[in-house]
């Protein structure tokens, strides 16, 4: 009779118990997946979808609660200018009609992970958190990292210390600003770096920890609006190199460049005729910015060529090119493209 009666009590405490995991559940915050593509998904058998990547890490739910969205599947690199603004418009939809929606993680290649991660740090106007992350081994091979990537970037999305941080890159236990991490290696798993800046932060087994802020503007205080950008301008970028030739900046402005973006040897030095190619540029109306191909060093605004070049200040040549496409998509004036690479 006593175990009988015991049955009942048991049940109860199983429902109570059962309501308050799932109360405790919904307490979490919602976080969703956008894949689209890269290393990460790209299985031997078939590239995996998003579906797929959220069931490679269960332990999501004990953090956030999960789900999935395919916008491409494609490597980094065949992504286009064309999908970088219609995936900012998408993260932006997504925040601005989801006011429940805890933060997002976006999947991408590696090779130009920091390229398209910069883009979205300028372009997605909302302070809550969104997560690039990536892996250099795909999920066919050994010591295949991109779960634990991928679970390490949900937890710092799902993290309120992440809000305002604008937008993040997380890989290899660290957590890193899409304004100064750049990848530093081809192979190795420790690749993405931020080099004198350093890590904003670390995934630990515990908890998420940042060390420090984001001082430039970004995100939620962000000026451009993609919503109202039908293309970006093109924008090439040229390297300093010894007696390098001038003429592939003319031929760069005859085929339509907007923008330039020159990686300087050391602090400003330019090469072979390329002086004279620069001075073309200027005359034709072109804006031409001055960063260092050295990985590292301010280079600021000269008057130089004939004309002013615009200061590329610490900026990698790559992330120069994208705050000047959307610099170029907003205004012509010098001055205002100046005050963009100071504040950005």
């Amino acid at each position: 009779m006593r175990h009988a009666r015991l049955v009942p009590a048991v049940a109860s405490l199983l429902i109570v118990l059962a309501s308050a995991e799932m109360a405790a559940a919904q307490d979490l915050p919602r976080v969703r997946l956008v894949a689209t593509g890269g290393t990460i998904s790209n299985h031997a058998g078939g590239r995996l979808t998003a579906d797929d990547l959220l069931g490679l890490i269960p332990d999501a739910r004990r953090v956030a609660r999960p789900e999935a969205e395919q916008f491409s599947n494609v490597s980094s690199s065949e992504l286009t200018l064309a999908q970088w603004l219609a995936l900012s418009r998408r993260l932006n939809e997504l925040f601005a009609t989801q006011h429940d929606l805890g933060g997002i993680v976006v999947t991408s290649g590696t090779d130009t992970l920091e390229e398209l991660a910069y883009f979205l740090h300028l372009t997605v106007r909302d302070a809550r958190p969104v997560v690039v992350v990536g892996s250099m081994r795909n999920p066919s091979s050994v010591g295949y990292e991109g779960a634990a990537n991928l679970l390490e970037a949900f937890r710092v999305a799902a993290s309120p210390d992440a809000r305002g941080q604008g937008v993040l890159v997380v890989l290899n236990d660290e957590i890193n600003s899409a304004r100064e991490v750049t990848k530093t290696d081809a192979l190795r798993l420790q690749t993405f770096q931020s080099r004198t800046a350093g890590v904003l932060g670390v995934v630990d087994p515990d908890r998420v920890v940042f060390y420090r802020g984001v001082v430039k503007r970004h995100t939620a205080r962000s000026e451009f609006d993609v919503s109202q950008m039908a293309a970006l301008p093109r924008v090439d970028v040229l390297l300093v190199y010894q007696d390098a030739p001038g003429d592939l900046i003319k031929a760069a402005v005859d085929l339509g460049a907007r923008g330039l973006v020159v990686a300087t040897a050391g602090a400003g030095a330019t090469s072979g005729t390329q002086s004279d190619g620069l001075a073309y540029a200027l005359r034709k109306g072109v804006t031409v910015v001055a960063t260092t191909r050295t990985g590292s060093g301010r280079i600021p605004g000269t008057r130089r060529f004939g004309g002013a070049l615009i200061g590329g200040e610490d900026l990698a040549p790559v992330k120069a090119r994208v705050l000047l496409m959307l610099a170029l998509a907003t205004t012509k004036n010098p001055a205002d493209i100046q005050r963009m690479f100071l504040e950005y």
